[in-house]
């Protein structure tokens, strides 16, 4: 009765128990949603946990009695699909049936109101953008009056721009024609008179129009001035003035004023992020970087709710997209710590391949191993595994190589005339920022084709290793086999031709990476297996068969 070799045992234990462990290090690394570059849907959610949704913080804008900003807010919501807009909805249309004097104005303004339209006029019972109500000559000197009795220096600086003729994109306000830019002048001083502008755009604000009155030419101070009258024609008075409150410099204004006229559609979105993530610079910035993708993005984030949104604008990185695969295995992890998630990840991935070769190594080839203590290394899992790593972390980093291109929210700083201020927005062709499946899966393919390669040559050379016969044959099929040594060339070599044929034609999209992959991979296959097996193996041969054997030179001696 034969019994088992308890060696033979215990290697067949090890190798399974790598096998299983390297699976897990692997499946480790997929799952962990920790990215440098990009950032994971599973991270936006869990920042998003616990904080209002955005149904919740249009009800608190209502709450606070701003149905102005609560209206934009509840858009996104429906945009969205958050679960409380429909409930949202019915309370906001009974809050302004019940305050309809509100409505028009997004709010009150004890002091704007009868300014404006006067105790006699007629007033408006939609949301209406605040420059609409400078229209008549009336309401624009009962708001001037009343700024002029003010004693800010400020307020009297900012209306002493009203007498300036050096302006190259408005008529000046005092000539015919001008009323656009005294509206506008009016608008601005109003807004500094009750504190709406953050301080440090205040400031700004301020400077400018010092220096535009010492100097007699409007200057930059006439940019911002163009700013504010595209918000103004698009939002009404709280909007306005809300989202004034976040920004903290005319460059801000003037990336918002832009995005509303490139982009008037993702208003609600862009507007409601704006104040969920309490940065109108952090919004504008994210989306003048990252485009319509962007706002994507924005929509996403404002689904997790109001902490995934100041995660993403925090963060200012794109969120990626995987097919709809989600892990939010150590999310909290990787949102606290990410950078010792991103180490994690890699040396989890790193181990786990190396351990599943080295299982290859314990089942296939631990007798050559054996048998060749010095000659025949182990399968290369150490080189190959850091190959793979490199594969991996190009793969799920797929904002790596990103083009840095102008966007289509590109600002464009010079607007010739005034009457192109809500002109066609850019056309710019969006540069390509992720790596596509189809992509993936081609390197995926062509990787495991010459990792089998790798393996057939290295089950070859074990299978001439045991056969019985002398060193000068085994060298000579060694020799013989040279062909299939060169395989994993010919294969990389095909692949690429394939490719690039399929490309020329058509039949898939055009991409040099997916194509010369397929070569590299052949190259490092190939010295692989010739420079780390063969040719030790070979030198091995050569030594055992120059060797004379010591029964012969006993049998030479006797005859001698």
């Amino acid at each position: 009765m034969s019994t088992r070799n308890p060696f033979q045992s215990h290697r067949s234990l090890a190798w399974v128990a790598l096998f299983v462990f390297g699976l897990g290090l692997l499946a480790v690394a997929w799952m962990l949603p920790a990215n440098v570059k990009s950032l994971n849907p599973a991270l936006l959610r869990e920042a998003g946990r616990d904080t209002p949704s955005v149904s919740v913080f249009s009800r608190d804008l209502l709450a606070l009695d701003k149905p102005g900003p609560a209206a934009l807010v509840l858009e996104a919501a429906r945009l969205v699909k958050d679960s409380g807009a429909g409930a949202l909805g019915v309370i906001f249309d009974d809050f302004q049936k019940k305050h309809r004097e509100m409505v028009p104005w997004g709010g009150w303004d004890v002091a704007l109101d009868p300014l404006l339209t006067g105790q006699n006029a007629t007033a408006p019972t939609v949301s209406t953008p605040v420059l609409t109500f400078m229209v008549t000559q009336r309401a624009r000197d009962n708001l001037r009056k009343y700024l002029e009795a003010s004693r800010l220096p400020g307020v009297q600086t900012l209306l002493k721009t009203a007498e300036l003729t050096g302006t190259h994109r408005f008529v000046p306000a005092r000539k015919p024609g001008g009323q656009p830019l005294e509206a506008v002048i009016l608008l601005t001083t109003y807004l500094w008179q009750t504190e709406h502008l953050a301080p440090s755009l205040q400031r700004e604000v301020r400077d400018q129009a010092e220096n535009a009155v010492t100097t007699g030419q409007m200057g930059p101070l006439e940019d911002f001035y163009i700013d504010i009258l595209t918000l103004g024609k698009r939002l009404n008075w709280v909007q306005l003035s809300e989202l004034l409150r976040t920004a903290t410099s005319t460059a801000t204004v003037a990336q918002f004023a832009h995005l509303t006229r490139v982009a008037p559609e993702h208003l609600p979105v862009i507007y409601t992020a704006a104040l969920m993530a309490k940065s109108s610079d952090g919004v504008a910035r994210y989306l003048i970087t990252h485009g319509k993708p962007g706002v994507e993005s924005l929509r996403q984030a404002i689904s997790f709710n109001e902490g995934a949104v100041e995660q993403l604008v925090l963060r200012q990185v794109p969120v990626t997209n995987r097919s709809g695969l989600e892990y939010e295995f150590g999310a909290s992890f990787a949102l606290q710590k990410p950078e010792l998630a991103l180490l994690v990840k890699y040396a989890a991935f790193l181990a786990g391949v190396f351990l599943l070769f080295r299982s290859v190594d314990l089942k296939m080839f631990a007798h050559i191993e054996s048998a060749l203590p010095g000659a025949f290394p182990r399968m290369g899992s150490s080189i190959l595994a850091v190959i793979l790593t490199f594969i991996f972390f190009v793969f799920s980093e797929p904002f790596l190589l990103k083009a840095a291109a102008t966007t289509d929210y590109q600002v464009k700083l010079l607007i010739p005339i005034l009457g192109q201020t809500a002109g066609a927005p850019l056309t710019h062709i969006s540069p390509t920022t992720s790596m596509e499946f189809k992509t993936i899966l081609s390197i995926s393919v062509f990787a495991c084709l010459q990792v089998g390669m790798y393996i057939i040559c290295l089950l070859r050379i074990s299978d001439i290793d045991r056969q019985p016969m002398g060193a000068a044959v085994k060298l000579r099929l060694m020799d013989n086999e040279d062909n299939l040594f060169d395989g994993g060339l010919y294969i990389g070599i095909a692949g690429t031709a394939t490719a690039l044929v399929l490309q020329v034609m058509g039949l898939i999209d055009a991409n040099l990476l997916a194509a010369y992959s397929s070569n590299l991979f052949g190259i490092v296959c190939v010295a692989l297996v010739k420079i780390r097996h063969v040719r030790p193996y070979k030198r091995k041969l050569i030594l055992e068969s120059q060797v004379i054997p010591a029964s012969s030179l006993s049998a030479t001696a006797v005859k001698a």
